[in-house]
This record gives structure tokens, C-alpha cells and sequence, in this order.
């Protein structure tokens, strides 16, 4: 089967494309290269018998001419895998036309894509951040009412809703993943990325955002990628909707613990100062629970708890962090 990837340059794209290398898959990526990993990562993480394809897919007919070139002669594609958007929530928040434009209008051209190319199976990454703040409630697929606080989580909502028009009237199928706090290698981004580059800047003190109370749930991104390649992959049931909420079920780690298993592992003699506010950000949602009742009734079910998760991921990134730095 011939799979796209959107956004395959980032951190959980560059894995995702590994794995269905890995299953003989052919693997085409859509990418702008604005947030994807250096040169020197990419030779070390990436297979040589990917096409990677640069395009802004925010503009519609570069979209529609990186779809085509990706086709290509034999004209098919089988699976299209959306993971473009911006990946820098408080940048949306400064900026609204950011998620508009990386995070809204690169579904919109994907799915007209879809619709042109005659492609029937679409996978939508989508985010905890629709959400809102529900406060400590354990959030199931059909919590509501969906209030989300960042310009990031707007967009991902909306882009939900073009989906599901899109499944009404074009698609075959359809599955809208609904990420966690997603850790692993090769990082591009996220708190313990930031939490060493903090520490590479000033090695005796590491500032956090926040008071560190924050607390949600990380999943892996090993175990990310074998939910979305299995429950793509799953029929639904009847009636059933295609949402999944992905990650360790009701499962979660404070801000604090991760500060401090990072100063732990590279910097131990840093002290940890911390802010005064309860989010990290304009627009953070400081604390929320998973309910993955579904995707574990599918058959699916995390490998690891957002602790166990977020120290493997700690010691993975560091490993990569000394050697690119």
C-alpha cells in the first residue's frame, strides 16, 4: 500500500513513516520543513527509500500539486496520515492566522485533496487541546460541551468538523486520533526538550512555566504509533464513531516529577524554580485525564503509564540531545 504523510518531518510523522517502512509500506512525506528535524537527525532516523516532498500545504494549489507529484504513475494512494499543523501552541496564541493557516488550512487542502485524487481513507491527528478545561474530569471521546482555550485546539476542532463532513460525503474511512502529551524520539519539541535546553543555557537553575502543579497525560510515541496503525486498520463497529481518545487510561505525572527526573538525569546539581501561575502558557489547559475505554474495548490498550512513559522518553532524549547538540 502507498501511504502520504503530512507533516512526516516532525517528531511523531518521522516515526509513523519508520513503522510502515518497516511493514513494506510505501511511504510518500508532505512536509514545509519549518519544524522538521535537522539534516543530521534525518540521515540518522529517516529510510532512504522515503520521498519526501516539500510543499505549504496551507496553499491550495501547492497542496494539490504535492498531492499529484505524490500519486505519481501508477496513480494510486491508499492512506492519507494528517499530521501537519503548528506544533507551537503559545505561538498560535500570539499570532490566531498561525493555526489558521498551519493547522486549519492544511486539513482543508488535504481533504479537497482527497476529494480530487479520488483518496478514500483518511487519519486525522487530532488533540486534547479541543477539549478545553474540564478541570480534573476524566474526559471520554463524547465529553462536552468542547470549549477549547488556544487558537490551537479551535483549529484541530475545527478541522474535526471538516472531517466528518468529508466521511459523510467522499471518505471511506475515517479515524480522528485524539493525541495526548505525546514523548519519544527524535524530539522536536515539548517539555523535556525545552527542560534541556533550558538547562544547556544556564546548568544551575532550571525555570520552569508554571507552579508545576500542572498534571496530564503522556503517552509514548511507540505506543502512539502502533494505536494508529492498528485501529486505522480496525473495523469499526456499527454506529460506532471514528474518534479515539489515545493514551494510558485515567493515568498522569505532574510537571514537577518531570522537572525533576530531567535535572535528575542531566544536570543534578540545578535547582528548579518555579512560577506562580497554575499554566504554563496562555491558552495551557493545566490539568486533564484520559478515558480510553474504547480503544482499549478495540483491542488497543498503552504499554505504558505516563511515568513509565515520560522516564523512558527522558533518557531517549537526552541520549539524542548530546548527540546533536
Amino acid at each position: 500500500m502507498k501511504h502520504i504523510i503530512t507533516g512526516g518531518l516532525g517528531f511523531i510523522g518521522i516515526n509513523l513513516a519508520k513503522a510502515l517502512i518497516k511493514m513494506n509500506e510505501e511511504v510518500v512525506i508532505l512536509d514545509n520543513f519549518s519544524n522538521s528535524i535537522n539534516t543530521k537527525v534525518k540521515s540518522t532516523y529517516l529510510s532512504n527509500k522515503i520521498q519526501i516532498i516539500e510543499s505549504n500545504l496551507d496553499i491550495k494549489t501547492e497542496a494539490l500539486n504535492a498531492f499529484e507529484k505524490a500519486i505519481g504513475s501508477n496513480k494510486v494512494i491508499n492512506n492519507v496520515w494528517h499530521l501537519a499543523a503548528n506544533s507551537n501552541i503559545p505561538s498560535g496564541v500570539k499570532n490566531i492566522e498561525v493555526d489558521f493557516k498551519d493547522t486549519f488550512l492544511t486539513t482543508f487542502n488535504s481533504l479537497e485533496a482527497c476529494k480530487i485524487f479520488k483518496i478514500k481513507n483518511f487519519y486525522f491527528a487530532s488533540s486534547s487541546a479541543i477539549f478545553g478545561d474540564h478541570k480534573s474530569k476524566i474526559i471520554s471521546e463524547n465529553e462536552g460541551p468542547l470549549m477549547p482555550l488556544s487558537n490551537y485546539g479551535a483549529m484541530k476542532l475545527a478541522s474535526e468538523a471538516l472531517c466528518f463532513a468529508a466521511y459523510e460525503n467522499f471518505l471511506n474511512n475515517l479515524r480522528v486520533f485524539r493525541f495526548p502529551n505525546v514523548v519519544g524520539c527524535p524530539a522536536t519539541h515539548g517539555v523535556i526538550k525545552d527542560f534541556l535546553k533550558k538547562l544547556d543555557k544556564d546548568e544551575n537553575c532550571l525555570n520552569v512555566l508554571g507552579n508545576g502543579y500542572q498534571e496530564k497525560s503522556y503517552l509514548h510515541v511507540s505506543d502512539l504509533i502502533k494505536a494508529m496503525i492498528y485501529l486505522s486498520d480496525t473495523n469499526l463497529r456499527i454506529n460506532d464513531n471514528p474518534i479515539f481518545n489515545l493514551g494510558p487510561n485515567n493515568d498522569s505525572v505532574k510537571v514537577s516529577w518531570i522537572a525533576e527526573k530531567v535535572v535528575k538525569y542531566y544536570k543534578p546539581n540545578a535547582k528548579i524554580k518555579y512560577g506562580s501561575e497554575n499554566k504554563g502558557w496562555l491558552g495551557d489547559v493545566p490539568k486533564f485525564f484520559y478515558d480510553t475505554t474504547k480503544a482499549n474495548d478495540y483491542g488497543w490498550k498503552a504499554s505504558l503509564s505516563s511515568e513509565k512513559a515520560v522516564l523512558k522518553a527522558i533518557k531517549e532524549i537526552i541520549s539524542d540531545h548530546k548527540k546533536f547538540i
